[in-house]
């Protein structure tokens, strides 16, 4: 449901003023000039209608934000990159305080897939336009994400990736060469709305949004706000099929392969042979021990995004999708 927040919505007092729109920025995301951002942020905006706050520290950004929420501040405008909006967001799902995103990091899935300007004036038309959209959040296990969480390849990519120095797809196009030279698929035990079955992957990825982050799509039909998780498993596929597929991932036509399977569902358990796993959510690595429980929570939160974005059409040719939801059909 999309809606247009009044701009008149009246702040307090000058002896008690809160602002209207909490920009919290991340120093270290990316390479802009987080100054410079601080200083086009205020020139936009009427004094005391805004408020710059910077993070100090992994997970500073939402707790910040979770306080503004309790002040019922009505928009909190993460500035960073995936990271700094999977906190941010993560402190407003479920509430009325919007969220919005000036991309400054180095993957901006979530903005991207959103269609966010990355030009910093840009974002802040899109965020005083005050166009709102009600996107559906992922819950792995207990931790949100809006974007993709996954296990297998990927998340170990991730975490050699966040061992790195080397930001953006460059680095990450880097940690993916360098395990890839010894990975092979894992058996997994998947169960989606209660259908069990086992699989043989190379990874499995559970979409929210269509992306990881720099326009690398693993599910280009995904949509954010349909109530539905894309389940994608790549399957086991020759060395001489690497450079199609990552064409493929780049070009968004991965759902075009015939090592892709897609199935849609909205809860999802899944289990590697090894109690200890990697995972990663909206790029983040971390480790999990036991089974994996992901569920959708539609119409979890609000953002603020272009107004004139058309819905996209997605034509499937080769790759299988399924939903456990409704019939099954080959695309």
């Amino acid at each position: 449901m999309d809606e247009k927040i009044p701009t008149d919505m009246p702040l307090k007092a000058d002896t008690e003023q809160s602002p209207r729109y909490v920009f919290i920025i991340n120093p270290i995301a990316g390479n802009k000039n987080k100054k410079r951002i601080e200083n086009t942020v205020l020139r936009a905006f009427a004094p005391g209608e805004a408020l710059v706050v910077y993070s100090e520290s992994q997970g500073h950004a939402q707790k910040i934000a979770s306080e503004f929420v309790q002040k019922a501040v009505p928009f909190c405008i993460a500035v960073g990159g995936d990271g700094t909006v999977n906190e941010v967001a993560s402190a407003l799902v479920n509430t009325e305080t919007v969220l919005g995103i000036i991309p400054a990091g180095s993957g901006n899935g979530l903005s991207n897939c959103l269609h966010i300007p990355h030009v910093v004036k840009q974002a802040i038309e899109v965020i005083q336009n005050n166009y709102i959209r009600t996107i559906d959040a992922g819950k792995l296990n207990d931790q949100y994400f809006f974007c993709t969480c996954g296990i297998g390849f990927d998340a170990l990519v991730g975490h050699d990736f966040a061992r790195g120095n080397k930001r953006g797809l460059p680095g990450y196009v880097r940690s993916a060469l360098k395990q890839f030279i010894h990975y092979r698929a894992k058996k997994y035990r998947l169960k989606t709305d209660g259908q069990k079955q086992k699989v043989r992957a190379f990874l499995i990825t559970i979409a929210n949004a269509g992306q990881y982050g720099s326009n690398f799509y693993i599910s280009p039909g995904a949509k954010i706000d349909d109530g539905l998780l894309d389940i994608c498993i790549v399957k086991p596929f020759p060395k001489a099929a690497v450079l199609p597929l990552g064409i493929k991932f780049l070009g968004k036509r991965i759902d075009r392969s015939p090592y892709l399977e897609v199935i849609r569902g909205k809860k999802v358990t899944l289990q590697g042979r090894k109690n200890k796993q990697y995972i990663h959510y909206d790029g983040e690595p971390i480790v999990v021990r036991g089974k994996i429980k992901i569920q959708i929570l539609p119409g979890a939160l609000k953002v603020v995004a272009p107004e004139s974005v058309k819905p996209r059409i997605t034509i499937r040719r080769k790759g299988i999708v399924r939903s456990h939801l409704s019939e099954s059909k080959t695309a």
